[in-house]
């Protein structure tokens, strides 16, 4: 069938009747629509729980509302107040997770010391939200150092240095424990080469310390290496965590899909998130990407010139989740219009725009 299709391809690409600057391609000819088939109730509104959060949270989480709101986005949010200085997550907040099973997120302020606990570790351990996945990728219309950047970083998010397993042995004596178990390791070690087949990518990189964490970081690299083994299609490589953030500032385009452990994972990500542009307009599962500063300023959010992007960016990443692919192809096309066409610079980015501006410009775009 094949060859007999060439010849047919070859004569219509030659024929007199079609002028030359209207030939059409093997490409065009071929070329239609994907229909998608529904099942009924595929189209029902999902609910979503909302977390505004602190600092710039509720300005970049309503910039979100008021977009989904105009493109008739078939989701609703229930929005619950949560606050870092709270002493734990409410349990209503957890229950409304649980039953929607999707959850929007701002940034919640994390006091520095003082043995406060983060509610970002509590929301993590109570719902065993173990992968954390950022997107790091260059934006045409946004300069940057390096071209060619599309990183994903994928952060093992239920243990390590983040288990908050510490104490004071005797006054003036902390000891902290990290904790990496074989479990937690393929778990996310299975979840970075499933996601990498899904996806389309050709690389995954286990990042470590284990020349000097010999048993800790050895479990984990013994671990990505056993699930490497059953998918021999993408290539498996290594790297010491001091020679990977070298190599990020340098040569990031290198890299493609990165797995780390959970405080590497923290580092790596927000690396990766400055190289391709900044915190603002990173992405992540379903917050912003990179951590660093993602409460703001007060005088961001008196001046409202918090940048929206990254969690607009992230509801598109929702609504994909969700089974809606067209609207968040339809988002995430105006976003990237937006930025190709300069028409935003918020104050992270050296601009002086508002986030109401940039609201208005992605609407703008969705016609």
């Amino acid at each position: 069938m094949a060859q007999r299709t060439v010849p047919i391809l070859k004569r219509l690409l030659r024929s007199s009747s079609c002028p030359s600057q209207q030939r059409p391609n093997a490409l065009t000819l071929w070329s239609r629509s994907v229909t998608y088939m529904p099942r009924p109730g595929d189209g029902a509104p999902r609910a979503v729980t909302l977390i505004p959060g602190d600092g710039i949270g509720p300005l970049v989480t309503g910039a979100v509302e008021q977009v989904m709101e105009a493109m008739h986005a078939p989701v609703y949010f229930e929005k619950c107040e949560v606050h870092g200085d709270m002493k734990k997550v409410p349990e209503e907040v957890i229950e409304s997770i649980r039953k929607n099973k999707v959850c929007l997120k701002g940034g919640l302020e994390t006091p520095v010391g003082g043995g406060v606990s983060s509610l970002n570790v509590q929301l993590r351990k109570e719902l065993d939200l173990y992968a954390s996945l950022v997107n790091c990728f260059n934006l045409p219309g946004l300069p940057t150092r390096h071209e060619s950047v599309d990183i994903v970083v994928i952060r093992e998010n239920s243990e390590g240095e983040y288990s908050g397993l510490e104490h004071e042995v005797v006054p003036g004596v902390v000891e902290s424990l990290k904790v990496i178990t074989k479990f937690c390791s393929e778990r996310i070690a299975k979840y970075a080469f499933e996601y990498s087949y899904l996806n389309n990518r050709k690389k995954v990189t286990a990042v470590h310390k284990a020349n000097i964490m010999k048993l800790a970081d050895g479990l984990f690299l013994e671990s990505c290496r056993e699930v490497a083994t059953k998918y021999p299609g993408i290539k498996y490589s290594e790297i010491i965590v001091d020679n990977c953030c070298m190599q990020l500032v340098s040569k990031p385009e290198q890299f493609d899909v990165m797995v780390t452990p959970n405080l590497y994972g923290n580092l790596v990500a927000n690396t990766a998130a400055g190289i391709a542009g900044g915190t603002g307009v990173m992405p992540g599962v379903f917050e912003q990407g990179a951590s660093a500063g993602n409460v703001g300023s007060e005088e961001i959010v008196a001046q409202n010139k918090a940048n929206p992007v990254a969690l607009l960016l992230s509801s598109a990443m929702m609504l994909r989740h969700l089974k809606f692919p067209s609207f968040a192809d339809r988002l995430e096309t105006a976003v990237k219009w937006v930025i190709s066409e300069g028409k935003y610079r918020t104050k992270d980015l050296g601009g002086g725009s508002t986030t109401q501006q940039v609201v208005d410009s992605v609407i703008a775009a969705l016609d």
